[in-house]
């Protein structure tokens, strides 16, 4: 008797966790944007950039707060990571290390 209430009620819980989701979830609309729609006219201007180029600008400034300014999480920061997250890397200091070089990696290879 016990071991088949402990299934029923083993099930129930279960089918309620997988049933409902535990976080909000946003959808987001993927947009394609053509070259025509990043060159203007006047290509002498600063409107016109490359986007592999600005990526490798936030790659390298990641890379330069990481290196100076780790304890204080501004390379987190900088990435717009959750306020809460960054306040506990801080208070860890950066997960006595490990949290702060899993990050290195991270910005690295372009995962962050």
């Amino acid at each position: 008797m016990k071991f088949k209430f402990l299934l029923s009620f083993l099930f129930f819980f279960g089918a309620i966790t997988l049933s409902h989701a535990s976080f909000p979830v946003k959808r987001t609309v993927a947009t394609t944007t053509t070259l025509s729609d990043n060159i203007s006219s006047d290509v002498g201007s600063d409107e016109f950039y490359s986007p592999a180029a600005k990526a490798s600008d936030d790659k390298v400034v990641g890379i330069l707060l990481w290196v100076f300014l780790w304890p204080f999480a501004a390379h987190r920061w900088y990435y717009g990571k959750p306020i809460g997250w960054n306040i506990l890397f801080i208070l860890t200091f950066g997960g006595l290390g490990v949290w702060a070089i899993v990050d290195l990696v991270n910005i690295i290879t372009d995962n962050f």
